[in-house]
C-alpha cells in the first residue's frame, strides 16, 4: 500500500439489506435563520448553507449540481433543538428512520428504500459504520448532534465516489471548527422521562491555531418502551423500564503552517450505558420481563489531515489517515455469559485536485480501508481502492460531473462504479432541470463472511458477493421572488440484485446472493421566506419498495412521510419553531409475536423555542408529541409521548 500511494502522490505532482426486508435489531443482544445562541457562535462552519461539499468532493453551489443533497446546518440544529442524530434525521426528505425505543434503542437509516446498512455515514471525512455487526450498518443510538457543524444528505448510489455501502445515498457529518477570540458555554437540560443533560465546550484560534473541545453527558432515567396492550398481558410482576448514559466528547484542531499548508485533526469519542428491559421467551407470545438487559458500548472516531496547495493554487491534495473503533458488551438478563462485538477500521486516502479554471476541475483520489474484527473472531479484509471525477460548467448555464471507481476488495473481488449528474439552469428564470444515474455496491459484513454459530446450525459464507444497484433520478429546483421562494422535486427509481439473504444450505442455514428488489418514489421541498422574521419550511416523500421475487412491499418503507416547519423569529431575541411530522403506514414484523403486521400511521406535532435573556445568557424550551399521539416505530416499540424540556445556555 505505501508503493502505491507514493507513486500516485508523484504522478499527480507530474500532471499538476443483509436480507431483502432487513430490519434493524430488535434490540442489541447476543446473535442468535434567527441569531445562533452565544454559546456556539464562535464555532459555526465557515461553509454557506447554500454549498455542498458532498455532491462532488469540492465545494459547490446546490443549485448547480445534479444530485439531490439537503444540508442541514448548525442553525437548523439549534432551532429545533434535536440532541441526537435520529431525532435530527426523522424530518429529512427521503429518509425513515427506525428506533427500538426512546434515547439509546438502536437506531437505522433508510433512505430511498434501500436496506439500512446500504447507507454509508460519515464524519468529517473517516467512514463509520460499525464493522463488528452482522449488518454492519451504522447505528445511530448513542450518536449526539452536540459538536456538529453541519450534515449533508446525499440521496442516490454514490459509490463511484464513497465505494462500499453507499448504494441508497451518504450521510456526512462535519463538526464544528473554533475561530476568532476564545469563547466558552455551558448547556444545562432537564425534563421528561428524567432527562438530565449536560454540555460545555470552549473554542477559538491563537495566530495559527483554531481549536474546539466540546463534552456532553445525556442521561434518560426512566423510559417505558413496551406497548400498553402488551404491559395489559402481563401479570405477578412489574416490567422494567430503558435507561440510557451517553457520555460524549468532540475535539477539531488545527494548525496552518503556512499560507499553503494545512494539519488537521478530529475525534468523537462516546462511552454509552444502555439499559432495557428483557424478554422473557418462556411463553410464546414473547412478553416483557421484570429484569432488565444491559449493553456498554465504547466508540472512538479519529481522523488526521495534511492539506497542501501548489502551483498558486491550480493543484491542492489532501492525505488522510483515519480509524474507528467499536468495543460491545452485551449482558442478556439470567444469562452468564458476555456476548462481546469488537472491530476496527483503518482507512489511508489521499485526493487531488486540479483547477481547470473557469472549466470547471479535475479530481482524482487513492483510499486503502482495513477492516477488522477481533470479537467473537479474529478476520480482516483489505480494499484498495482508485477513482477520478471530471467537473464542469459552461456560460453558467450547463454543470455537470462524471465520476469512476475501483475497488478491489481481498474478499469479494473487484467491482467498477460510476455517476453522472447533469444541471441545467434555465436563462432568464429561477428554474434549474437535475438528473443524476449511477451504480453502487455493498459489501457482505465480516460478520457474514466468517462468523459461523454452529449451534444454532447456523454458518457463515467466506463466498459471499457484493450486493448491487442501478439507480437514477430527475427532478427540477425553482427558486422565485429573489431567492425568498424555492421549490422543487424529483422522481427517483433503483433496483438492486444480489442482496444478502437467508437459506438452507443442507441441514444449516446460511447467507447467499439470492435477492432482488425495487424502489421508486418521489421527494419535494419548499422553503418561502414570508417575511424576514417568518420561514416556512416543507418535505413530502412517497416511497414504493418491493421484493422482485415476491411482489411484497419491503418492511419498514412508509409509503408517505410529510414535514412542516415554521421558524418564527419576532424579535432579536426571541426565535419559536413549530414543526410536523407525518408518517403514514408501513409493513413490519411485531416485536413480540415475529409475524407480519402492519405498523399503523401517526403524526407528532413540536414546539422550540428560546429567548436570549442577556448577552451571555438564552434560555430554551421544547415539547414533544404535543397530541400524545401514541405510536410504535418499528411495532413492539413504544415511542416518547407528551414530553417538555427547557434548559439554560451561558456563554462566556
Amino acid at each position: 500500500m505505501p508503493r502505491i500511494s507514493r507513486l500516485l502522490l508523484a504522478t499527480s505532482m507530474l500532471v499538476a439489506v443483509p436480507a431483502l426486508a432487513s430490519v434493524p435489531a430488535q434490540e442489541p443482544v447476543s446473535p442468535p435563520k434567527p441569531k445562533a445562541s452565544p454559546a456556539p457562535k464562535a464555532v459555526s462552519s465557515s461553509i454557506p448553507e447554500t454549498v455542498t461539499v458532498t455532491a462532488n468532493r469540492i465545494p459547490q453551489d446546490l443549485s448547480k449540481v445534479g444530485s439531490q443533497v439537503t444540508v442541514v446546518t448548525q442553525r437548523d440544529i439549534e432551532l429545533l433543538q434535536r440532541r441526537d442524530l435520529a431525532d435530527l434525521l426523522s424530518r429529512e426528505p427521503g429518509l425513515n428512520m427506525v428506533r427500538t425505543g426512546g434515547p439509546g434503542g438502536t437506531g437505522s437509516i433508510f433512505m430511498r428504500g434501500t436496506n439500512a446498512n446500504e447507507v454509508k455515514v460519515r464524519l468529517d471525512g473517516m467512514d463509520i459504520n460499525d464493522p463488528s455487526t452482522p449488518a454492519g450498518a451504522f447505528d445511530t443510538a448513542q450518536f449526539l448532534t452536540d459538536g456538529l457543524a453541519r450534515v449533508e444528505i446525499l440521496r442516490g448510489p454514490q459509490s463511484g465516489l464513497y465505494g462500499a455501502d453507499a448504494m441508497g445515498g451518504v450521510i456526512d457529518m462535519t463538526t464544528k471548527q473554533g475561530q476568532g477570540p476564545l469563547h466558552g458555554f455551558v448547556r444545562l437540560e432537564g425534563g421528561s422521562y428524567s432527562t438530565k443533560n449536560q454540555t460545555a465546550g470552549f473554542s477559538g484560534s491563537l495566530h495559527r491555531f483554531h481549536y474546539m473541545v466540546e463534552v456532553s453527558h445525556n442521561h434518560v432515567g426512566d423510559y417505558q418502551a413496551v406497548p400498553k396492550d402488551i404491559r395489559a398481558q402481563v401479570h405477578g410482576h412489574d416490567i422494567a423500564s430503558n435507561r440510557n448514559d451517553n457520555r460524549t466528547a468532540n475535539v477539531r484542531l488545527g494548525y496552518d503552517v503556512t499560507d499553503n499548508f494545512d494539519l488537521g485533526f478530529t475525534a468523537h469519542l462516546t462511552q454509552a450505558d444502555y439499559e432495557y428491559v428483557a424478554d422473557d421467551y418462556s411463553s410464546y407470545p414473547t412478553l416483557p420481563s421484570a429484569q432488565q438487559n444491559e449493553s456498554d458500548l465504547k466508540q472512538a472516531i479519529l481522523r488526521g489531515t495534511a492539506h497542501l496547495k501548489s502551483f498558486k493554487g491550480v493543484f491542492e491534495q489532501t492525505l488522510g489517515v483515519g480509524y474507528v473503533t467499536y468495543r460491545r458488551h452485551d449482558i442478556t438478563a439470567g444469562e452468564s455469559d458476555i456476548a462481546s462485538n469488537r472491530g476496527d477500521r483503518l482507512k489511508v486516502d489521499w485526493q487531488g485536485l486540479t483547477h481547470l479554471g473557469h472549466n470547471g476541475s479535475f479530481l482524482v483520489g487513492y483510499d486503502y480501508i482495513r477492516e477488522r474484527i477481533l470479537t467473537p473472531i479474529d478476520a480482516q479484509t483489505t480494499t484498495n481502492a482508485a477513482w477520478g471525477q471530471l467537473e464542469g460548467h459552461w456560460h453558467d448555464i450547463l454543470f455537470g460531473s462524471a465520476n469512476i471507481r475501483y475497488d478491489n476488495n481481498s474478499r469479494y473481488g473487484n467491482y467498477v462504479t460510476w455517476r453522472v449528474a447533469p444541471a441545467v439552469k434555465i436563462p432568464g428564470t429561477g428554474l434549474t432541470l437535475k438528473a443524476s444515474g449511477g451504480s453502487g455496491f455493498h459489501g457482505p459484513s465480516l460478520n457474514q463472511l466468517f462468523v459461523s454459530y454452529p449451534a444454532y446450525y447456523f454458518l457463515a459464507n467466506p463466498n459471499l458477493r457484493a450486493e448491487r444497484l442501478l439507480g437514477f433520478d430527475a427532478g427540477f429546483e425553482e427558486r422565485l421572488l429573489n431567492g425568498k421562494l424555492t421549490f422543487g422535486a424529483d422522481y427517483y427509481g433503483n433496483h438492486v440484485r444480489n442482496l444478502i439473504n437467508t437459506a438452507l444450505s443442507g441441514y444449516n442455514y446460511t447467507y447467499v446472493n439470492v435477492a432482488r428488489a425495487q424502489t421508486h418514489g418521489v421527494e419535494a421541498f419548499v422553503d418561502y421566506r414570508i417575511i424576514k422574521s417568518v420561514d416556512l419550511r416543507g418535505t413530502y416523500t412517497w416511497t414504493d419498495a418491493t421484493d422482485r421475487s415476491t411482489g411484497a412491499a419491503l418492511v419498514r418503507r412508509p409509503r408517505h412521510k410529510a414535514t412542516a416547519s415554521v421558524i418564527w423569529t419576532p424579535t432579536k431575541r426571541l426565535s419559536i419553531t413549530p414543526s410536523l411530522l407525518y408518517v403514514s403506514g408501513w409493513h413490519d414484523l411485531d416485536r413480540y409475536t415475529s409475524m407480519s403486521t402492519i405498523g399503523h400511521d401517526y403524526v407528532t406535532v413540536n414546539i422550540a423555542a428560546e429567548y436570549k435573556l442577556a448577552n451571555f445568557v438564552t434560555l430554551f424550551a421544547r415539547g414533544d408529541n404535543l397530541g400524545n399521539r401514541y405510536y410504535e416505530n418499528p411495532v413492539g416499540y413504544l415511542q416518547p409521548g407528551r414530553s417538555f424540556y427547557g434548559g439554560v445556555t451561558f456563554g462566556l
